[in-house]
């Protein structure tokens, strides 16, 4: 077995494992609401279109054996029709994979916003809850003896789980955006212990903390310009940030990079269909490329991420 490839779950010596604990994205922003329950997607804020329902898969470090693979589905609704208080409403599928580890969670999302008009501003609280099954495929975990295995047998537990999340967004100057919000999209932190005839092992998940700002800026020919800022923190972890440019372009085209703390560099492109297309509704293709710089980075490999959005405006 290529040693790299319990890197992601590394086996403690009380058999105790640490698996990526959240799965990670590139366009962070077309999963937002997955890291914070009360975020708006980013077709509301550029386009206004106020459902949206999307996919997206992503292979991360493709030339590490066991690398992560993660898939998403979500759904995401926000009424406004109605000023002061109004509602969201969605949920996510997603399933994620690393090495012998893996979970998939199916959660539900509620919340609601306080303003004049939803359309332009306000304040969203909201929260998701759902159901996860943890898994591990036991005779796939080595330890150091090549001939020693934690067990011989799937190990499957299913875990309830809770996300909270703040958001404001508010239009300035001439009809641009700024957003602001604060997460914690697993609220549970749980520690699994999985038993079988070779004796225990556990996982342990903790919670993290999400924390995120960015600016849309509109021009007169239908482009715009976005920055945002993402930032992490998980316990026993240095915190995480993550800064993003983006360029809408005039004909439906958008380029945009980004750099993390974390010694990442990233790319990212994509187009619509709407208008441009003679569309009442919005078709919206994604790519992202992730490559670590530091000095494990060439050895993980790169990261590969496609999304996929459906948005109307209902």
């Amino acid at each position: 077995m290529n040693k790299w490839c319990l890197l992601p779950c590394l086996v403690l010596a009380a058999f105790g494992m640490k698996a990526q604990q959240l799965s990670l994205f590139t366009q962070y922003r077309e999963n937002a609401t997955l890291i914070n329950p009360a975020a708006m997607e980013s077709d509301f804020l550029a386009t206004g279109s106020n459902l949206t329902f999307g996919a997206s898969y992503r292979a991360q470090w493709v030339g590490l054996s066991g690398g992560p693979r993660t898939q998403t589905f979500r759904g995401s609704y926000v009424n406004t029709e109605f000023s002061g208080v109004t509602f969201l409403a969605g949920g996510h599928l997603i399933n994620d994979r690393t090495g012998p580890t893996g979970f998939t969670g199916l959660y539900g999302r509620i919340g609601g916003i306080i303003g004049g008009d939803p359309e332009y501003s306000g304040l969203a609280f909201a929260l998701t809850g759902g159901l996860v099954q943890f898994r591990v495929d036991a005779d796939k975990v080595s330890l150091r003896d090549p001939g020693d295995v934690v067990g011989s047998q799937d190990q499957t537990q299913l875990f309830p789980d809770v996300g909270l999340g703040v958001y404001y967004y508010q239009t300035v100057g001439d009809g641009n955006m700024f957003y602001t919000g604060l997460s914690v999209p697993q609220v549970f932190g749980l520690d699994l212990t999985f038993q079988d005839e070779n004796g225990d092992f556990f996982i342990k998940r903790v919670q993290h903390i999400y924390g995120m700002a960015g600016y849309y800026k509109f021009f007169d020919n239908d482009s715009y310009l976005e920055t945002s800022m993402w930032l992490k923190y998980a316990g026993g972890a240095p915190i995480n940030a993550d800064l993003n440019l983006r360029y809408q372009t005039p004909s439906s085209i958008w380029l945009g990079a980004g750099v993390s703390t974390g010694s990442n560099f990233h790319l990212d492109a994509g187009f619509f269909l709407g208008d441009n297309a003679g569309l009442d509704n919005i078709i919206k293709v994604g790519y992202g490329f992730d490559y670590s710089f530091s000095s494990f980075g060439p050895t993980a490999g790169s990261t590969h991420e496609i999304n996929l959005t459906f948005s109307f405006e209902r």
